[in-house]
């Protein structure tokens, strides 16, 4: 426990102390947003919170923790997304060569032995990947650090999710008793919690690219280095549901894109964020709309990995019938603007 509360409190007084030193150099190098019809600030905003974050994700780690082969390919994997997610910040990155980074940085987890290596089997016991665990780890680190990215498209939307996921990463790490996971997502929770004093609406600060995938990537790596390899009933479904709002948002992206004939990586306005603002809530409503779904969704996860296997499939169900029903009702599976509430084209939020 001590522990635990050590690593909380550091990672949040860190966070909160760099951030505003992190803006100051964002602005002194030029690294800022500049206003434009793609994107929701009105004003120049410095970015590169992504550093912060970082640190005070580290300093804690570093202090608490004893160095290992896991933890150390973590930090490595970890600090490696982090450079990647600069350069674009900097200099814009192609998509092609920052998937490549994506894929290197999860090549840095199978190099120190991280992946997935088995699944629940839904007949009973568990499914041995083998050999493929590779794709399928590499897979979802890459999956989970983009949806993380997607998602980052109001002020303070992507690290309050991030807080959110990372702190039901947390309490099932407790239930599974997983020590090691569970240091790791409290202190990515918290070092989330105070970077948000800054980058809630109006944000004085962005992540940008450097934070949101390099949240992403820790959680997609916290995960394969806990959840999922739990001996728990559902061990997939547990992460999928702690991080459902991105996942399932870039599900309904690929979906509604297929179905209205247009390419899965073109750019749209129907993410659950734009959705909400169409409907006439402001920044903050929408928002925190979404962390009350991350919540609901977590609390889910929380349960599912409790259950035994029939009550585990059952829930699973009910919450994908109520996903899909509420992304139908919001349009998402669309791309036509509501007819009533704040139309998208006033909100002049970046499409996504």
């Amino acid at each position: 426990m001590q522990t635990y509360i050590s690593v909380f409190l550091l990672a949040l007084m860190a966070t909160y102390i760099l951030t505003p030193l992190t803006k100051q150099i964002a602005l002194s190098i030029g690294a800022v947003d500049i206003p434009n019809n793609r994107r929701i600030n009105k004003k120049a905003v410095p970015t590169l919170g992504g550093i912060a974050i970082y640190l005070g994700f580290l300093i804690p780690i570093i202090l608490n923790m004893s160095l290992n082969k896991t933890l150390i390919g973590i930090l490595l994997g970890g600090t490696f997304i982090l450079l990647v997610g600069i350069i674009d910040d900097l200099y814009e990155l192609s998509p092609a060569w920052k998937l490549i980074g994506q894929i290197l940085a999860a090549c840095i987890l199978l190099f120190f032995g991280i992946k997935v290596e088995f699944i629940t089997n839904p007949f009973g016991g568990m499914l041995y990947l083998g050999y493929w665990g590779v794709p399928l780890t590499l897979f979802w680190v890459v999956g989970i650090t983009n949806t993380v990215n997607l998602v980052d498209g109001l002020d303070g939307l992507a690290a309050g999710i991030s807080a959110i996921a990372a702190f039901i990463l947390f309490l099932v790490a407790l239930q599974e008793g997983q020590t090691f996971a569970a240091v790791l997502a409290l202190t990515l929770a918290s070092s989330s919690l105070g970077f948000l004093r800054f980058n809630f609406n109006p944000a004085d600060i962005f992540m940008g690219d450097t934070g949101a995938m390099f949240l992403g990537y820790m959680l997609a790596a916290i995960s394969v280095s806990g959840a999922l390899k739990s001996a728990a009933t559902v061990t997939l479904v547990v992460p999928v549901l702690a991080l459902g709002v991105p996942i399932f948002d870039t599900i309904f992206a690929i979906i509604r894109r297929l179905h209205n004939g247009k390419p899965i990586g073109e750019a749209d306005n129907g993410h659950i964020h734009h959705r909400l603002l169409a409907l006439g809530m402001n920044q903050r409503q929408a928002v925190l709309s979404v962390y009350g779904i991350s919540i609901c969704l977590g609390l889910m996860a929380l349960i599912i990995n409790g259950a035994n296997l029939h009550d585990a499939f059952v829930i699973l169900g009910i919450v994908i019938v109520v996903l899909i029903y509420g992304a139908w009702k919001l349009g998402i599976f669309s791309v036509e603007v509501p007819a009533k509430g704040n139309g998208l084209e006033k909100s002049n939020f970046q499409d996504i």
